[in-house]
């Protein structure tokens, strides 16, 4: 029983250690993207809850719960989830293109973008990358709301920042890219 104890320490440990390297990881990622500190709380706590559920399980089977018990008890939990955010799948697909925006999107706030759509002309200022959308103000001041889901799906052009409708002229050599970066 102690054996078993001082695993469950031991996870607990390097849930801790992982929670904050990971944290610190996402922080300095933010800071290079200057994402805003609420989009970054939202992403670290969501990374935390995955890793807390993962520690938990792992320490449940640890603590002699067996390994049938709590996969019954996960996969049960994941077919809940599963069946309430099929209901809501755009909810499920926006926040997850909104993780991966956060990692892999290579605009910044502040930048002037034009998300390429035969229907509508979103071209403005990118003003805030949210969990579940972007927000886009337009030269006439209005703003737009656009899906994280759909941004994923469309072509995005950089726009110079004086240039409403043309995409950036200016050829950048890799030595401008890894100064800007």
């Amino acid at each position: 029983m102690t054996h078993n104890i001082l695993i469950a320490c031991l996870y607990l440990g390097v849930f801790f250690f992982l929670q904050r390297a990971l944290k610190n990881a996402v922080q300095t990622l933010a800071d290079k993207k200057q994402v805003s500190a609420a989009r970054t709380s939202l992403v670290t706590r969501f990374i935390s809850y995955l890793l807390f559920f993962v520690t938990l399980s792992l320490m449940a089977v640890s603590l002699g719960l067996g390994y049938q018990e709590v996969s019954l008890f996960v996969s049960s939990a994941f077919a809940v989830l599963g069946v309430a955010l099929v209901a809501q799948w755009s909810i499920l697909s926006n926040l997850t293109a909104g993780v991966l925006i956060f990692f892999v999107f290579p605009y910044k706030v502040g930048e002037r973008i034009k998300v390429v759509d035969k229907d509508e002309d979103i071209t403005g200022v990118l003003l805030e990358v949210g969990l579940f959308h972007v927000l886009i103000r337009r030269d006439n001041g209005d703003t737009v709301t656009y899906p994280n889901n759909l941004i994923l799906q469309k072509a995005v052009l950089k726009l110079a920042p004086g240039n409403a409708s043309a995409p950036q002229a200016q050829e950048t050599t890799p030595e401008q890219l890894t100064k800007q970066d």
